[in-house]
């Protein structure tokens, strides 16, 4: 029992090490790395991450698969820049008006479609935020329509008379990221570990018989949309103000929506670590299609001609596809990892950890066979 102990202890100790360790290399990365583009890539993947995880919250504990996201991202990040560059507002105050327009936009909706299940609720999910987008599209002396919204300058972050930073460069982009990523793990390993996560999977087993338990599946769902749609805001924030440019068709399309969906299926649904292989994977997947890497590797290869057809074709609509690719990528999760790449990953992890039993031999439990 001692031995044990000790393991159980030491197993607590050392489990945070190399999630210490990783933070504290993901730290020192600038320092390390000059390369403006290699910070644009971990600036995305760090934005991927924070709306996969505040996704994951309804989504994947609670089982309400909302492909409407896209409104709170929406409204986070036309309320910060909105009140940037019509009033001056600084976005480290506008942010929380921002937080708080999208927990009353969140609670709305959630009044009306949670009184809908399965496929119903995800067309009313993307209903509302048509309707949304409609609204910012057509609203043009308030949100300027099409043409959207650019963001002039930033104003220094100040501490008394000390400048912090003034934006001008990406460091402080990364670690802003950094910082919003880590934030949205935390809140997902405390949803999961709480009551509160608790009843939200009971939720998504079976909610009938979660309110006989005496669990108020409304009340609960409510709570969930509300805690994703405040870490998606801050996304949406995040993304305004690192782009600088903010349209109807950035931030409020369904296939912003889709792409926080799919980086929890991809990854691990209703997990903690999921969102972040999910977006390992379809961050520098969107990269390569948007460089047309994958048809520059077949000409190089020899595999297909730059001049003929198919070459043609490939180099003309290959990084314009990335719809299509997404679907044949989801596909094969469903098919052959139903339980996204981390848990596929931890199943043979665990295959080849596995010991070989001896088999029993037949002699054992007496002449008649086993006990």
């Amino acid at each position: 029992m001692p031995r044990i102990l000790a393991k159980a202890r030491g197993f607590t100790v050392l489990a945070p090490l190399p999630i210490l360790l990783l933070v504290a290399a993901l730290v020192a990365f600038p320092r390390l790395v000059a390369s403006p583009y290699a910070l644009h890539m971990m600036i995305l993947l760090f934005l991927s991450v924070a709306m996969g995880e505040s996704w994951n919250v309804i989504g994947g504990y609670c089982g309400q698969y909302s492909v409407g996201h896209a409104a709170y991202f929406g409204v986070g990040s036309y309320a910060t820049l909105m009140l940037l560059q019509y009033k001056h507002l600084a976005p480290w105050w506008g942010v929380w008006i921002a937080i708080a327009a999208a927990l009353v936009v969140s609670l709305v909706i959630g009044s009306i479609c949670f009184r809908l299940r399965g496929p119903y609720f995800v067309l009313a999910s993307i209903a509302v935020a048509e309707i949304i987008r409609l609204i910012v599209l057509n609203w043009k002396q308030f949100t300027n329509g099409a043409e959207g919204i650019l963001l002039v300058d930033i104003p220094p972050l100040k501490l008394g008379q000390t400048v912090i930073t003034d934006w001008l460069a990406k460091t402080p982009f990364y670690y802003l990221g950094l910082a919003l990523a880590l934030t949205t793990l935390l809140v997902n390993y405390l949803v999961q570990h709480s009551k509160l996560g608790y009843c939200l999977q009971a939720i998504r087993e079976d909610q009938d018989a979660a309110h006989s338990l005496g669990i108020n599946p409304a009340f609960y769902k409510n709570v969930a949309l509300a805690i994703s749609a405040i870490f998606t805001a801050l996304s949406g924030v995040f993304y305004g103000l690192y782009i600088g440019f903010i349209d109807p068709a950035s931030v409020l399309a369904v296939d912003l929506s889709v792409q926080m969906v799919l980086i929890c299926i991809i990854g691990g649904i209703g997990t903690n670590f999921g969102p972040v292989v999910g977006a390992l994977v379809l961050v520098p997947l969107s990269e390569a299609l948007r460089s047309n890497l994958f048809s520059k590797l077949l000409f190089t290869a020899g595999l297909v001609k730059e001049t003929s057809r198919l070459g043609a074709f490939l180099k003309e609509n290959l990084a314009h596809a990335h719809v299509l690719i997404y679907g044949i990528l989801v596909v094969v999760v469903i098919l052959f990892m139903p339980d996204g790449v981390l848990g596929f990953t931890k199943k043979l992890l665990a295959r080849g950890a596995r010991p070989l039993s001896p088999k029993p031999s037949p002699l054992v439990g007496g002449l008649d066979g086993p006990a």
